[in-house]
């Protein structure tokens, strides 16, 4: 599962990350696999429709004479008794060239089938590309936060811890009122479970982003700490964004494919029908003395028509007219199923752009309260315990900023994901490695959503 695979020394960027999963990727390689599996067997397929050459040799004996008598059917009287006209050991051989125009016309029909799912497995592949890019995006940024939040989680839960046990102390040594050591220790164990689970939250999208990057268990990475980039703007023309949907979609590229298979499985039935038309020849060669001639060739043409299978051909039809308004009926369902994702995917990104601007906002008003209640301490005008609350609510505010900065990236991801937008052009030279497939994956995604996207606004960073 890890093997070949290229070492991890620097801290990983979103490009690399994306990368890392597209090359390393077990469900990709999979889809891999299976496009080059369609691939042969669309290749395979197409000897079908080749003639048929048998080519045989051989050497026979007997154990006794090849002896037949003669009789006279109107006499009854034997004409030549005990003759052979062939010898005990002899050789023979054979080239049987026939050519079966059903099975021709079968096999190109097969063989059209064949490329139309290879064409389906691609289609099947980008979309699991585009699947990878959706999830890579959202776990990173949320385990960039845990990065991030790492420190202070870790220092403040050590300073609620310590203010804990001093509580404790003071409420058997009894030099508090009980009632203010209890409320101090309820607090205290309320932010301590509060930070661990913050802390277990974020730490779960690492290992999760380490899962979609095929990332052996327990092998350490960090990520790069990039500045957060300003997120899009929110598509304004959702009716473009479904027409292109409508175009761009594998899925429904798949259920086009699909159409053209069974179209040629229709037809391929229906030639099965037709009267068979085969041509044969075939040379042949006997070592027998008593041949007069012991090369010869064999041929002739031969029409044949099963004709139990004629009162099948209405069936035929029917259930090849409704094969064909199932496969129509499927593609409407997905592509109403395909418009209603757009139009959730750009509402839930603008929903989540209102979150993040919330969260940036109340983790400035938190950030100003807990620097309040620093200077009030060290003025000796504040508790200990108003500090660790400033703090741990500080802490989670910018958590829920995290938390909200990498769901308006899914959500705008999953923009990107309803349409149907590629994540590697149509042409990527094979073996690149990490670094070199990053630089291509960066750079398409980055012209796509400048330039495709409606309403999409170039990147910088946040002010």
């Amino acid at each position: 599962m890890y093997a070949n695979q290229e070492p991890i020394l620097a801290p990983i960027s979103f490009e690399e990350a994306v990368a890392r999963a597209l090359k390393y990727n077990l469900d990709y390689r999979l889809k891999l696999m299976e496009s080059a599996l369609a691939s042969g067997q669309a290749e395979l397929v197409t000897y079908d429709m080749l003639p048929s050459l048998l080519a045989s040799a051989g050497y026979l004996s007997r154990n006794n004479d090849y002896v037949t008598n003669s009789v006279n059917i109107y006499t009854g009287q034997t004409t030549v008794a005990n003759s052979t006209s062939q010898e005990r050991d002899r050789r023979v051989a054979s080239a049987a060239f026939s050519w079966n125009v059903l099975d021709f016309g079968v096999g190109y029909f097969r063989a059209r089938q064949k490329g139309n799912e290879f064409l389906m497995a691609e289609e099947r592949r980008q979309r699991v590309i585009q699947n990878i890019l959706q999830d890579v995006r959202g776990s990173y940024w949320r385990a960039l936060g845990a990065q991030r939040l790492q420190a202070k989680t870790q220092a403040l839960t050590e300073q609620a811890t310590k203010a804990l046990a001093m509580y404790r102390k003071a409420e058997q040594e009894g030099v508090v009122p009980r009632k203010e050591t209890l409320d101090f220790q309820r607090v205290m164990l309320d932010t301590v479970m509060l930070l661990s689970q913050r802390q277990q939250d974020l730490e779960i999208a690492k290992r999760e982003l380490a899962a979609l990057m095929s990332v052996p268990p327990g092998s350490p990475f960090t990520l790069v700490d990039t500045t957060e980039v300003a997120l899009p703007s929110v598509p304004a023309d959702a009716r473009g964004l479904e027409e292109m949907a409508l175009l761009t979609r594998p899925e429904l590229r798949e259920e086009d494919y699909r159409a053209r298979a069974t179209v040629e499985e229709v037809r391929a039935r229906l030639l099965a029908l037709f009267p068979n038309l085969s041509i044969s020849t075939n040379p042949q060669y006997d070592s027998n003395q008593f041949n007069l001639y012991p090369n010869w060739i064999d041929s002739g043409i031969r029409l044949s028509l099963n004709l139990l299978r004629l009162p099948a051909i209405p069936a035929t039809l029917r259930v090849n007219e409704a094969q064909q308004k199932v496969d129509e009926a499927r593609r409407m369902a997905l592509s109403m199923a395909i418009l209603t994702q757009v139009r959730v995917a750009v509402e839930r990104y603008r929903l989540a752009r209102q979150d993040y601007d919330l969260a940036r906002e109340s983790q400035g008003l938190d950030q100003r309260l807990a620097g309040h209640a620093s200077a009030s301490l060290a003025a000796e005008t504040g508790g200990e315990l108003e500090l660790i609350r400033a703090k741990t609510r500080e802490l989670n505010s910018e958590y829920a900023r995290y938390t909200a900065f990498a769901s308006a990236q899914t959500a705008y991801g999953r923009i990107y994901n309803s349409v149907g937008l590629g994540v590697l052009p149509a042409q990527v030279q094979p073996g690149l490695s990490v670094a070199q497939l990053a630089q291509v994956v960066s750079s398409h995604v980055a012209g796509v959503e400048r330039t495709t996207l409606p309403g999409a606004v170039a990147r910088g960073p946040v002010r």
